[in-house]
């Protein structure tokens, strides 16, 4: 009823929010705010006013707003800025939780009279789920009466006290005394609650910590299981299948095909040992053997395989599967118990002499495989302190076990796949577009003929490999070395719009590598799911974009 109303109203309540300024709402807490910029979370962001202004400020905004007439509005008014807006609400937060963010700033404003009490304490918990270490809760409480249209409920501060207490964040005294309604409602007031979160607050990593430098291990499968998932987390969160308050859930093929990516240059190329003695492992079966004589990029996410190495590949996928959950997935367990960490279930799977996409359906045919969200969450917000310190033990067994290699040979079989830059198929591309009309420079609008042109990975290879189709973009020398490793601006991302979807109708879109295309974009993008559009792929890539930029503080270019 709370969000028809804002719909069918929505005109009125965007002309009323925006009567009155982001410094007359929230002058009493915005000072107490020790970062300059950051990441944001707008709760209820109705018309964008608190959005604008905080990303008018130099922070990153994502604007949540469930009624979809105001949020148009909102999109409208916010269009030249970095805020991106989404659809959801609380307090299950479903579609904010899927991105793995951490903000350093929540804000909710004239929203938390709207939440029925029983579910104000779930609400709550999730808010502080979702906030950086240091990071800030900000919610404004209206009392007073309400209006025919719209839902409201009493409300105190006392009960978010309790709240706090029971999440372990810390309340900022109060910053003054309740104020008046700056609309002139009769028997309307406000008051704000602030709370702080003093640290990471979910207890991931120090797990972490116990399974990877103190578990027991009789071979490195434990670590190639953590690698594998936080391998996912970082590089592939489009795979996603569920997300509940406790467990995200994933395809197991997916667990399997990661895998043996990490484990084929160890075993098959520089036959280092993975335990001590001279037997085999549980997953090296025949078939993954055959894999000899292909590399792990041949078999990645969204390639397609031949009726002759599709089955190959899809059984040596289902005897992995087998072998984590009877190893690594039974024998990770919580510090102090015998309680397995992880869980998985797998299913029957006919595997026929046909061609097969290796995309997310393909991956979930194996079964599933679930995580805690507090580790996915750590494995995809931390994963460039996470991965080496995996590597770094990794390596410490292997050569407790065979002193004969140089280090440099155990780092050469811990590099993960894509570990080398390519933009060859990209470029060919390039090159047939130009043999019959112009390509334009993604990030300059310059045309390409004739001149010498580079292929860019719009969010830079150094910080996060991804050879991906969409990832790749053609752009001029200048435009390419001006850029280097920074990554793109959100204002200089979306005015490169209309050449990005211009590029992939014309070079992508209705060949033969329109399925590779999307197959890779749902799995690497957060959000994308089944959208199978060239929009749809330019929204996550604004919203990895933003994640990025949030989990890596990359520096960021604003053009040339």
């Amino acid at each position: 009823m709370t969000v028809a109303s804002y719909n069918h109203n929505a005109q009125h309540f965007f002309d009323q929010y925006q009567s009155l300024t982001f410094e007359q709402v929230h002058s009493d807490w915005f000072p107490l705010l020790e970062k300059q910029n950051g990441l944001v979370l707008d709760v209820g962001a109705g018309s964008g006013r608190d959005a604008l202004a905080l990303a008018e400020r130099g922070w990153d905004v994502l604007a949540v707003e469930p009624a979809l007439e105001l949020r148009r509005l909102g999109e409208e008014l916010t269009a030249h800025s970095s805020v991106q807006w989404l659809a959801d609400s609380l307090p299950d937060l479903s579609e904010v939780r899927k991105l793995s963010y951490r903000f350093d700033l929540i804000l909710v404003s004239a929203v938390w009279m709207h939440l029925a009490p029983s579910s104000r304490e779930r609400a709550f918990r999730i808010l502080t789920e979702q906030l950086a270490p240091a990071g800030m809760l900000v919610i404004t409480l209206r009392h007073g009466p309400g209006d025919s249209d719209r839902q409201f409920f009493e409300v105190s501060r006392a009960e978010l006290d309790s709240f706090a207490r029971q999440r372990a964040v810390m309340p900022v005294p109060a910053l003054q005394a309740p104020r008046a309604d700056e609309l002139k409602r009769q028997d309307v007031w406000w008051e704000t609650a602030v709370y702080k979160l003093p640290d990471d607050g979910t207890g991931a990593l120090p797990t972490l910590r116990h399974v990877i430098v103190n578990d027991n291990k009789a071979s490195t499968y434990k670590l190639g299981l953590l690698r594998t998932l936080v391998r996912i987390a970082d590089g592939a969160p489009g795979l996603v299948l569920n997300r509940t308050d406790d467990w995200v859930e994933v395809p197991l093929g997916a667990v399997g095909l990661f895998w043996i990516m990490l484990y084929h240059p160890l075993v098959l190329r520089h036959q280092l040992r993975q335990s001590p003695g001279k037997l085999g492992y549980g997953f090296a079966k025949d078939d993954f053997f055959k894999l000899q004589k292909f590399a792990p990029l041949d078999f990645r996410v969204g390639m397609s395989l031949s009726a002759e190495v599709a089955p190959i590949v899809l059984r040596a996928i289902r005897d992995a599967c087998a072998n984590i959950l009877k190893n690594p997935a039974h024998f990770t367990t919580w510090p102090g118990s015998n309680r397995p960490i992880f869980e998985g279930g797998s299913q029957r799977i006919a595997i026929k002499s046909e061609s097969v996409r290796l995309d997310k359906a393909t991956l979930a045919r194996f079964g599933t495989f679930r995580v805690p969200v507090m580790l996915w969450d750590a494995f995809s917000r931390y994963a460039c302190w996470v991965e080496p310190a995996i590597v770094n033990e990794w390596i410490g067994l292997m050569s407790s076990w065979e002193v004969r290699y140089s280090m440099d040979v155990y780092h050469q079989g811990l590099q993960w796949v894509e570990g080398r830059r390519d933009t060859s198929t990209v470029r060919h591309m390039v090159d047939l577009q130009l043999q019959t009309g112009n390509v334009e420079c993604i990030w300059t609008a310059k045309s390409l003929k004739g001149r010498r042109f580079e292929v860019d990975h719009c969010f830079p290879w150094s910080r996060w490999n991804n050879n991906d189709l969409w990832n790749l973009m053609p752009a001029t020398h200048t435009a390419n070395a001006a850029k280097s490793e920074k990554l793109p601006a959100d204002s200089l991302l979306r005015q490169a719009r209309p050449r990005v979807l211009s590029w992939w109708e014309r070079a992508i879109l209705g060949t033969e590598r329109e399925a590779q295309f999307f197959s890779e974009a749902e799995a690497a993008l957060p959000l994308f799911g089944q959208e199978r559009t060239a929009e749809g792929v330019f929204e996550g890539m604004l919203q990895q974009r933003l994640r990025l930029k949030a989990n890596l503080q990359l520096s960021e270019w604003l053009g040339v």
